[in-house]
């Protein structure tokens, strides 16, 4: 089993650095996805109520026989669940369905600027962490003038926030803002989702040719090198093993900066909602 690093939070918790994704994994697909990850080595699980597939991780969790101080398992706070006592009434329809006591992280999903009551949403969270419901508390898709809002209303900084993030799309403000911050940065799409052509690029060409790993295998290794935490989403076997051998490579400082020079830095690399956009 590969041993995975891991990265210590801003409340002291460590967290994986590698992880199985379940966006867009079929509900009835899920428990065995689930299950392979968890026999193939990952220990670290990210969900959320909006992909509808927590009762098949909460499945797998139970079939495995893995201890759960063993497991960190994610999910995630919906957009329309952020007014009132719904922040509340949200994670404990998500604890049922994961059949746990806790989830290890919980993140606000979007911050609805539109709607404009993720401050609201972010105090709830940190309720629920105080209620021992979630131990640790971040946010997804949060710029940095929704950070800053947060923070000053609360002085409660995010553990984690999970942003789009790959060579061509590395939004540089929001990782500066975390590290000066104390959080840790989660990239979701880690791969570009396929939408553009990051395999065939020169820098990770280059890079898979000195290793011998695949392209996917030393893009994966860069957000690795990057101190992000990286969990890409497969439902083949071969390639959740191939996405957990990561460790016996270390990529230079030379690849490493010419696939930091992959981001045109004028935004246009997203191939996902902006967060001003998806309310």
């Amino acid at each position: 089993m590969a041993n995975i690093p891991h990265i210590e939070l801003n409340d002291g918790r460590l967290i994986p650095q590698l992880g199985y994704g379940v966006f867009k994994v079929p509900a009835e697909e899920t428990e065995r996805a689930v299950s392979e990850a968890l026999e193939v080595g990952y220990r670290h699980i990210d969900t959320a109520a909006i992909y509808g597939n927590e009762r098949g991780v909460g499945a797998a969790i139970a079939a495995s026989g893995i201890a759960r101080d063993e497991l960190f398992i994610t999910t995630k706070l919906w957009n329309d669940r952020h007014d009132g006592d719904q922040p509340d009434a949200a994670v404990s329809e998500s604890l049922d369905k994961l059949g746990l006591d806790a989830v290890d992280l919980y993140l606000v999903h979007w911050p609805t600027p539109a709607k404009d009551n993720f401050v609201h949403a972010w105090e709830k969270m940190i309720g629920i962490r105080d209620r021992g419901l979630a131990r640790s508390i971040g946010v997804s898709n949060h710029l940095v003038e929704h950070l800053e809002k947060i923070v000053a209303a609360t002085d409660v900084v995010p553990a984690v926030n999970q942003i789009e993030l790959h060579p061509a799309y590395q939004q540089r403000d929001i990782t500066a803002w975390a590290q000066s911050h104390g959080t840790v940065i989660e990239s979701w799409g880690p791969l570009g989702q396929g939408k553009y052509d990051l395999f065939d690029a020169a820098p990770v060409v280059a890079a898979a040719e000195a290793t011998g790993k695949s392209p996917a295998q030393v893009v994966l290794r860069w957000h690795l090198q990057k101190g992000y935490v990286v969990f890409p989403k497969s439902v083949r076997r071969a390639r959740l093993e191939e996405n957990i051998d990561l460790f016996d490579v270390e990529l230079t400082a030379e690849q490493m900066a010419a696939i930091d020079a992959m981001d045109p830095g004028d935004g246009s690399g997203r191939v996902g909602a902006h967060p001003t956009e998806l309310n």
